[in-house]
């Protein structure tokens, strides 16, 4: 790429059955790295189980600037975490609700959970399928008031909006894709680029 973007987020749980070359070819990528093994429940592939979700994050972990844990499995990678403090990776305890967008309460309790877990980022992914809970999603994000940084996107109808205006809003990173996307509403590092926003993640 000419031109790429701030951060790469390497998907282990897709990559999983190409995980030695992975390994031997991740040196090519020359920005910092968030590593995720999503859980099955919150989009991830190939039906992990949560022991190996673990080895292929402990395996990456020397390689990362970030590693992303949902808040789900927060309690049984406990040690992953505190590994990632002791090695100065960054740590994003994240959550996706894939079905709806939570109420105010339900978002600041997440946070709170997320930050006592050492949340450096806060990382959520909600439905926004109505200008209700678009509105939900940007007025959490616009309240600044949990004590943790929060990177926000939504998932459907008003997904593509959602990270142009969360974008706007503060959220601490964003996500698009480098092609195609498979997930509803989620805009491509070109489309991000030509609406002429700072560089994306």
């Amino acid at each position: 790429m000419g031109k790429p973007p701030d951060i790469f987020e390497l998907r282990l749980d897709r990559l999983v059955r190409a995980i030695d070359r992975l390994e031997n070819e991740i040196s090519k990528l020359r920005v910092p790295l968030i590593i995720t093994a999503r859980h099955p429940i919150e989009g991830g592939a190939n039906r992990l189980s949560a022991p190996q979700r673990h080895n292929l994050l402990a395996r990456f972990l020397s390689r990362a600037r970030y590693i992303d844990v949902e808040l789900r499995s927060a309690p049984v990678f406990r040690s992953l975490l505190r590994m990632a403090r002791k090695q100065n990776v960054r740590r994003i305890i994240s959550v996706h609700c894939l079905r709806s967008t939570p109420s105010p309460n339900q978002l600041r309790e997440k946070a709170r959970a997320a930050k006592m877990y050492g949340a450096d980022i806060f990382k959520l992914a909600t439905r926004t399928d109505t200008p209700a809970q678009l509105t939900r999603l940007i007025d959490f994000v616009a309240a600044k008031e949990r004590g943790v940084a929060v990177s926000a996107m939504g998932i459907g109808k008003l997904g593509a909006a959602s990270r142009v205006l969360l974008a706007c809003c503060g959220s601490a990173l964003i996500y698009v894709s480098l092609g195609r996307s498979d997930i509803e509403g989620q805009i491509s590092l070109e489309q991000l680029r030509a609406l002429g926003m700072a560089p994306p993640h």
